[in-house]
């Protein structure tokens, strides 16, 4: 890897966590399209890459929310045990069925897109006289299981899933943000050990490109850590629409990328 793919890929990993991390998003949803188009990361090796950026990345927002006393509880247990078997299950069906990535941006796009819109409308006019109510305990773990495969098939956090579902349903963000994290961050370690486990036993390109895959990870160090201590400065309604506009974004990019 070039030097200057290593410090696109940081400076890429910075600017993306700084932005995501106040809302539980490690950026991955962001930085895969960068690794793919700008980076020439081969297909599946960029899943395991993006899964060894959040391991990497994770850490920097993660010990600003366990210095603020708001990381762990109930909804981080549910997350976690809900993904990290779905990672796994996900990594298997990435090297032996290969999903194409056609397929992975009609399925972000269909659900991130209408997600992020109800999201920002919710935020902007709520409906009167109905208080949201938070998923159930099993809801969650059920959601988080899909979430994990999915993130296990694409290299994707689950935040940028879960924060829209959860805080649409009046999870509040600074509750959302720092439990999806961990259960990114715990889900990419398992995850990307067994792209590597795989990679020793199948061919091709399964491995993570773990140069670049650092590159991204340090700047999603400093980045996460930065959002993070920004986050208790910002007001809830302020990170409603900024998850609402991460989720419009990204679902209105993959829409375009799908209609090529």
């Amino acid at each position: 890897m070039e030097w200057s793919m290593g410090l696109l890929g940081f400076v890429a990993g910075l600017l993306i966590s700084v932005a995501t991390a106040p809302v539980g998003v490690s950026g991955a949803v962001f930085l895969l399209p960068v690794q793919v188009s700008l980076l020439g990361v081969p297909s599946p090796a960029v899943t395991p890459t993006n899964l060894l950026y959040n391991v990497v990345a994770g850490p920097g927002a993660l010990l600003r929310y366990w210095r603020a006393g708001r990381l762990g509880g109930p909804l981080t247990r549910l997350l976690i045990a809900g993904t990290l078997p779905g990672v796994v299950l996900g990594a298997l069906i990435r090297v032996f069925a290969v999903p194409g990535p056609r397929v992975f941006r009609l399925l972000v796009a269909l659900l991130l897109l209408p997600l992020g819109l109800w999201l920002g409308l919710r935020t902007v006019r709520p409906a009167p006289n109905r208080e949201p109510r938070p998923p159930s305990a099993r809801a969650t773990r059920t959601l988080a299981l899909a979430v994990g495969i999915v993130g296990g098939i694409y290299g994707i956090g689950g935040g940028s899933l879960l924060g829209p579902i959860l805080v649409g349903r009046g999870t509040p963000v600074a509750t959302v943000a720092p439990a999806a994290l961990a259960s990114t961050f715990v889900t990419s370690i398992v995850g990307a050990a067994t792209y590597a486990l795989l990679s020793l036993t199948t061919t091709g390109d399964v491995a993570p490109d773990w140069l670049l895959g650092l590159s991204c990870g340090a700047g999603g160090l400093l980045g996460g850590y930065l959002g993070a201590h920004l986050q208790p400065r910002l007001p809830e309604t302020a990170l409603r629409l900024l998850l609402a506009t991460l989720a419009t974004g990204v679902g209105a990019l993959y829409t375009v990328q799908v209609l090529r």
